[in-house]
């Protein structure tokens, strides 16, 4: 290869490799909004197999503060409901372990995304992640079936799990519409020497006696 041949080769490599101005503003807003954005450090699983004992943590922030951030994340302030939720995300695992620190870290990824607002919605993010995890592992199933009994059973446990997840979203949306309901006046009276009176009125009847 003469010289000029191999530097022009060089230029496009080196062209290939730098970011576009549209790449180098997405990689700039993803760094702006990591900073701003508030998570917990990611679970860490000990499983003994002789004990069968599961040891939750957290990894590189001290227990207190990681504690904190992810009962923010979770959106509660309770401790019992906090350990609890944990503990089974913890133990949600993947096919043919017990335990996953990825599969556990991804559905409170998932529940991050959600932002609950309190408990009811921090189960319900949380249920919404495993269902996924579960939904995919059918697609997966589905893929790899080599009998038609087997294509019967994926298709029917996925089409499920589909309808369950796109339930749950539903179900999140109605939840919160009723969190974001706003009072609405029905009527306002007032009358000759009395108050305002705001919201739904009742008349119960009035004396038919004049004086």
């Amino acid at each position: 290869m003469s010289k000029t041949r191999k530097n022009t080769r060089n230029q496009l490599l080196r062209k290939k490799k730098e970011l576009t101005e549209a790449e180098t503003a997405a990689v700039t807003t993803l760094r702006e909004k990591r900073q701003s954005h508030v998570r917990p450090p990611d679970m860490t699983l000990d499983f003994n197999e002789e004990s069968q004992t599961l040891k939750v943590g957290h990894k590189d922030k001290q227990p207190v503060a990681a504690t904190a951030l992810a009962m923010h994340e979770l959106g509660t302030v309770d401790n019992r409901f906090y350990e609890g939720v944990l503990e089974q995300v913890a133990a949600l695992g993947k096919h043919g372990s017990p335990v996953s620190e990825t599969a556990s870290n991804f559905v409170l990824s998932v529940v991050g995304g959600v932002q609950p607002q309190d408990e009811v919605e921090a189960m319900l993010a949380i249920q919404m992640g495993a269902i996924h995890q579960a939904t995919m592992m059918m697609a997966r199933r589905l893929n790899h079936v080599e009998t038609l009994p087997q294509q019967d059973s994926a298709e029917r446990a996925l089409n499920k799990l589909a309808r369950t997840f796109t339930s749950q979203v539903e179900t999140l949306k109605r939840y919160r519409s009723k969190a974001d309901q706003t009072v609405r006046v029905e009527r306002v009276e007032v009358k000759e020497g009395g108050q305002a009176i705001v919201g739904n009125v009742y008349n119960e009847g009035r004396s038919d006696d004049k004086k």
